[in-house]
């Protein structure tokens, strides 16, 4: 998959004859999002042309909320990664700045999706907005479609157990803990990925040595302390318990990814890890004395273990 920045550096040469385009912000990768995947890819087929997905980074959420944006449910690798895994053949990524919040809708349509990506079909969510105060909607879209040639697909949400699919409900549902309702809105576990990064060796101190992983977001969408398994790694899965937070016992600050990996000692700093999100076990908490915290830690393995072990009965 080809990653492009600016309109200026897409391959015209391949969009000669057209694209199949979906847009939107693609956070998580969720069911409702596949179905997009797998619509504008079927198109793109169809008609001989490349598949494309629009995004924007940052995303329209954190530029208008600045100061406090949404929970990210993947930060940019893991989006490439998952876009690139789904087949899809260009991903175009450019800026959201001042200048895209006050492009309007007949131009965003004339100058993006027909001079600079050559749309063709362009396939959206039934809740579809673009442009200037979100001006532009699907009915807007349609048409402008019928005078410049382009059909419009729009595909229905998905329901599960009577909740809309959708970012919003993941994060949610991931703040609350529901990390079963998370994984059958996104059909799969919720997911982390990251570079194994060199730490100050505390869990290593406690008895439980850590891969700790930078999370590279300005907020997280989990907190506290989850049973997990551990992909990227020779061997296959490996169960293990980890924590997100701020380690208060310790003074921490930032937050920090830290996953122990049961009856597991090999060297892993820089590799690239998948950290699944099986089953939150509690909150972080602060203590006053460092053994109170590792009779904590001896519960939260055993825990973890035993969820791990049903869970993959």
């Amino acid at each position: 998959m080809r990653l492009v920045r600016h309109l200026t550096d897409l391959p015209f040469d391949e969009l000669q004859h057209g694209s199949a385009i979906t847009i939107g912000a693609y956070d998580g990768l969720h069911l409702g999002h596949v179905q997009l995947l797998k619509r504008v890819i079927a198109a793109a087929q169809k008609h001989g042309v490349p598949s494309i997905v629009m995004s924007f980074e940052p995303t329209p959420r954190e530029f208008f909320a600045a100061t406090s944006p949404p929970a990210r449910l993947m930060r940019f690798r893991e989006k490439f990664d998952a876009l690139n895994a789904h087949g899809i053949d260009i991903f175009y990524c450019p800026r959201f700045d001042a200048q895209m919040r006050d492009i309007a809708a007949d131009t965003f349509i004339r100058r993006i999706l027909i001079h600079g990506l050559c749309a063709r079909h362009i396939v959206v969510g039934d809740d579809f907005q673009f442009a200037r105060k979100r001006e532009g909607t699907i009915d807007h879209l349609r048409r402008a479609g019928r005078a410049l040639d382009y059909a419009v697909e729009q595909v229905a949400s998905i329901d599960v157990d009577g909740c809309r699919v959708s970012s919003t409900a993941i994060r949610e549902a991931l703040w609350s803990g529901d990390l079963r309702r998370a994984t059958a809105l996104l059909g799969r576990p919720y997911r982390m990925s990251g570079k194994v990064m060199l730490g100050d060796k505390v869990g290593r101190s406690l008895g439980y040595p850590t891969a700790n992983v930078d999370l590279r977001r300005r907020q997280s969408a989990v907190m506290g302390i989850f049973a997990v398994r551990v992909d990227g790694l020779p061997g296959g899965a490996k169960d293990a318990v980890a924590s997100v937070g701020i380690r208060p016992t310790f003074d921490g600050t930032e937050p920090l990814l830290e996953v122990h990996i049961f009856d597991f000692d090999d060297e892993i700093y820089g590799k690239y890890i998948h950290v699944d999100f099986i089953e939150r076990l509690r909150n972080e908490e602060k203590y006053e004395k460092v053994d109170d915290l590792v009779a904590q830690m001896h519960r939260d393995a055993d825990n973890a273990r035993s969820i791990l072990a049903a869970n993959a009965a």
